[in-house]
């Protein structure tokens, strides 16, 4: 049946659409229109004012509602992205701390069956590790880090075709081979939990890699070497221009004046919001996957207070708090949706409220609050 919701400010590539609505059937968008005027024999759907929005696109998630991806479980994947789902991530990348490969191939196996189902939120698996620099583990389990080795990543990458993101440390041995071998079989590549300075993330950036995985977090900026000074991973990404970066904006792991200069530096279009969140977040649980890890001051740490391990935030706290930070709105919406698509390269469906493109709509009210979500066109509960 075909559906409309009307009376909203619609978010457009070319601006917001006071009173304007969108029309949708069968999972896809079929009209963005710049007035509210009914269409006979649709469900009509008031939006009262409210903003709508294309859904939220998460390429950095380690789980939620109490699950872990890490538990390698089907309920565990479906569980934590459908908390997700309700917070507005209508599409996920669940991402997988540093893991034995074991672990990988076993949460790789039960990806590839969800999406050989058609699940319509979960549409690729995201490495964070193992080939890390063990001077920056943050969160991570030090046991599992390593070194790129081609006897595991060329099968493994040949295998699993759900694998759509690997993160490194391109300082690491053989980490420029890793991402030239992986972009060039369609993985994007990210640099993470690294020291490099300019030299390697300019080597990194020629051999495939074009992310920065949680910016400013895991990573060095300015800073001495005896009497002289050094740029540091953060100042050498901003140094390359097309290079894309996320951003945890929880309102924890950086303060609202990183969250305004980062996109004023690199752009909108080449910053994503993520909520790195564990297995605690969009739940009463306070699990985590994380051996030590705690909950503390509304964030994730190790034990000993000495380092972040992730968030507990939602999509929907993402949109608030950047928008919070002084972030405006529809740039807000632009970090969340329509950068993290085209990073993925996912922009031909997702991303945008377009005629053709799936109707994954968010409906926020004036305060940015989350008022309703659809799916695929279907509301969800």
């Amino acid at each position: 049946m075909i559906k409309q919701i009307y009376n909203g400010k619609i978010h457009t590539p070319s601006g917001w659409v006071n009173g304007g609505s969108i029309v949708f059937e069968n999972g896809k968008i079929l009209e963005v229109k710049n007035d509210s005027l009914l269409i006979d024999g649709a469900e009509h759907i008031d939006a009262d004012g409210a903003y709508v929005t294309p859904g939220g696109i998460e390429t950095h998630c380690h789980g939620g509602g109490g699950r872990d991806f890490m538990e390698c479980k089907e309920d565990a994947f479906l569980t934590a992205a459908k908390t997700h789902l309700k917070h507005g991530t209508t599409t996920i990348f669940p991402t997988l701390s540093s893991s034995s490969q074991q672990m990988i191939d076993e949460a790789a196996e039960v990806c590839d069956r969800i999406i050989a189902r058609g699940d319509t939120t979960i549409l690729g698996l995201h490495l964070e590790g193992p080939h890390l620099n063990i001077k920056k583990t943050g969160g991570q389990m030090p046991e599992y880090i390593c070194n790129p080795d081609p006897a595991k990543y060329i099968p493994m990458i040949e295998r699993f075709k759900c694998i759509k993101r690997i993160d490194a440390a391109p300082e690491l041995e053989g980490a420029l081979e890793f991402g030239k071998f992986a972009s060039q079989h369609g993985i994007v590549m990210g640099i993470a939990h690294t020291t490099a300075e300019y030299p390697e993330v300019l080597a990194a950036w020629e051999n495939g890699y074009t992310i920065a995985t949680h910016f400013y977090n895991a990573m060095g900026g300015f800073h001495n070497v005896r009497e002289y000074k050094h740029e540091g991973t953060v100042e050498s990404v901003y140094l390359i221009d097309d290079m894309d970066v996320e951003m945890i904006t929880d309102g924890c792991h950086l303060p609202d004046t990183i969250i305004r200069l980062i996109p004023k530096i690199k752009g909108i279009e080449h910053t994503a919001i993520i909520t790195d969140s564990l297995a605690c977040a969009g739940s009463d649980s306070n699990y985590i996957f994380l051996p030590g890890a705690i909950i503390e001051d509304g964030v994730c740490k190790v034990a000993d207070g000495s380092a972040l391990a992730g968030s507990i935030a939602t999509m929907d706290r993402l949109i608030t708090t950047t928008t919070k930070a002084g972030i405006p709105l529809f740039d807000t919406i632009r970090m969340a949706s329509e950068t993290p698509a085209r990073i993925m390269g996912i922009s031909d469906r997702k991303g945008q409220l377009v005629a053709g493109k799936d109707a994954d709509i968010l409906l926020l009210n004036p305060d940015t609050s989350l008022k309703a979500v659809y799916s695929m066109g279907n509301l969800v509960d």
